[in-house]
């Protein structure tokens, strides 16, 4: 009776503990995982394009928006992990179970063609940067980029290509290093951050939801429930809570830990975005940037041949950490819609279907770049659907995650409660914004 009450403990013990004590580096970064890379992939050059175009046409005037998205961002990034790390199922395939079917595949469609845009636009970005840097034809580099990301979440076993990832978020210091090679008037960047400036402009509030839609955007919710569901099934011990409850307290810490890292690190990489654009080409009246590699060109001039470097490099390293997040989102979301089989766990032939998706979003990406289509113009108003859509997903997420059918005894409550329906509260006032601005601006 002794020994089995023992290993019932040791069966019950949480195996994410040892990595939320002490300080050493190893230990730091074993609790790094899907929130810092969630973090890192919201930085891509769909975003990167969106942050360059918000700094070059109002300056440092929306800066105020990376303070009041941060505890927003922080707050659904942590409730779509734990209720992946609570139910051991991905934020579509708790969805699916608790509402109706065609709501769940249109909100799972408008999540994968927003999804494909970003994955065509950022491939293109990739090829422009590498064509710029080296020269040669830009769409062979878009077949070499797709190829490889896709071949990467397929065939490379999980931990070390979460180990991949993880390592390709270093590239995004390119952007804070790129501040040091640019004049900046710090005084105006303290007053864009703290003192919001207003407009009736409806090009001011479509950039707002811009942001808002790029920087708190569906894909990353599921990404980052998903990872946690991986994790589960790849740590030795690690259970969902509703099974192994001991291990809530440490687990609830280690996400909380993550996310925050990983949210802030995307909000300073954004934020010296919006800064080294809005010190550069703001002031030369250079407004019309369309695309991270336009903003990079435009860079070269104003702030010298090391500047465009770190730019450049930053477009082509954040692609891909983001490719296979996009690709990757857009599969967990359908697969579980679909009752499929799910997961990079999976070996190619068992997770066909999964891996299929992968690469369809990834080849339909790769094909744009062959059309008449410019992605870069549609990424924009993909960046405005994620907002519109990330309303109705964060109500569903808030739903779930205070049902006590769905979590147990691990609702999430109190601060991170009310900031989850405040992000859904501030989204929706920002649409309103903009669709008022446009009918009666």
């Amino acid at each position: 009776m002794i020994n089995d009450a023992a290993g019932s403990r040791q069966d019950d013990s949480d195996p994410e503990r040892s990595a939320t004590v002490g300080p050493s580096k190893p230990r730091l970064l074993k609790i790094l995982g899907p929130g810092l890379i969630t973090g890192a992939s919201d930085d891509d050059p769909s975003g990167i394009a969106t942050y360059s175009q918000a700094g070059a046409i109002f300056g440092f005037g929306l800066l105020w928006t990376m303070v009041i998205t941060y505890p927003l961002m922080v707050a659904v990034q942590e409730i779509s992990a734990r209720i992946g790390r609570t139910t051991g199922r991905g934020l579509a395939g708790n969805i699916i179970r608790h509402y109706p079917d065609g709501i769940v595949y249109g909100l799972v469609g408008l999540l994968f063609c927003a999804n494909v845009i970003n994955i065509a636009a950022n491939l293109g970005a990739m090829g422009d940067a590498v064509a710029m840097l080296a020269g040669g034809p830009h769409l062979v580099y878009v077949v070499i980029f797709g190829v490889l990301c896709t071949l990467m979440q397929v065939f490379m076993q999980y931990t070390r290509y979460v180990a991949v990832l993880k390592w390709l978020t270093i590239v995004l210091f390119s952007y804070v290093a790129t501040l040091f090679v640019v004049h900046v008037p710090w005084a105006g960047v303290v007053k864009g951050l703290l003192l919001p400036k207003f407009s009736g402009d409806p090009q001011y509030w479509e950039t707002v939801v811009a942001i808002l839609g790029t920087t708190i955007s569906p894909y990353l919710f599921f990404w980052q429930a998903s990872q946690e569901v991986e994790d589960i099934h790849e740590i030795p011990r690690r259970e969902p809570l509703l099974d192994k409850p001991r291990q809530a307290a440490s687990a609830e810490e280690r996400i909380r830990l993550d996310t925050l890292v990983g949210m802030a690190f995307s909000n300073v990489v954004a934020i010296s975005i919006i800064i080294t654009v809005g010190a550069t080409l703001h002031p030369a009246g250079i407004t019309n940037i369309e695309s991270s590699v336009q903003a990079a060109e435009a860079l070269k001039p104003i702030g010298g041949s090391l500047a465009f470097a770190l730019f450049a490099l930053g477009i082509i390293g954040t692609g891909l950490l983001s490719i296979p997040v996009l690709a990757g989102s857009a599969a967990y979301a359908l697969g579980e819609a679909l009752k499929w089989k799910v997961g990079l766990k999976l070996q190619p032939m068992e997770g066909r279907t999964f891996y299929g998706t992968i690469a369809l979003a990834t080849l339909i990406g790769v094909a744009l770049n062959f059309t008449g289509i410019n992605p870069i113009k549609a990424l924009y108003y993909s960046a405005v659907i994620n907002g519109l859509v990330a309303v109705p997903i964060i109500a569903c997420m808030m739903l779930l995650s205070s049902d006590k059918k769905v979590m147990g005894r691990f609702t999430v409550e109190g601060a991170l409660f009310y900031l989850g329906w405040a992000t859904a509260g501030v989204m929706a006032l920002a649409c309103i914004g903009m669709v008022v601005t446009m009918l009666w601006g």
